[in-house]
């Protein structure tokens, strides 16, 4: 009787599997690509190379407007009486003393034809 009871219990075995998976591959359609010629394959590498190379023209020019847009620093000393009334008219009127000094340099530019 245990040997009927476990062939009942068993799992169904499947009917129809394939034989092996080449057999399962010719079921389904294959999507071939056109090789393309070899005057296709230059001109889109040839495409390839200029796009590259437009890239690298870009990311050079956008390096160097940054470069011209970055912050130059010029240092000058100044006495003590100088610098005290620079730090009270940043501190009366809310503004850094760089926002100033660079104020009165611009000014004086200006005022000279620079």
């Amino acid at each position: 009787m245990s040997e009927e009871a476990e062939a009942r219990t068993a799992a169904p075995e499947p009917a129809a599997a394939p034989a092996s998976e080449t057999d399962a591959t010719r079921e389904r359609p294959r999507r071939s690509l056109a090789n393309p010629s070899g005057e296709e394959r230059k001109s889109k590498a040839n495409e390839r190379a200029l796009a590259q190379e437009e890239g690298r023209h870009r990311l050079r020019d956008l390096k160097r407007a940054h470069a011209r847009e970055a912050k130059h620093y010029v240092n000058c000393p100044l006495d003590y009486d100088t610098k005290m009334r620079l730090q009270k008219a940043a501190f009366d009127n809310d503004i850094k003393m760089t926002v100033i000094i660079k104020a009165a340099i611009d000014q004086f530019l200006r005022d000279n034809g620079y």
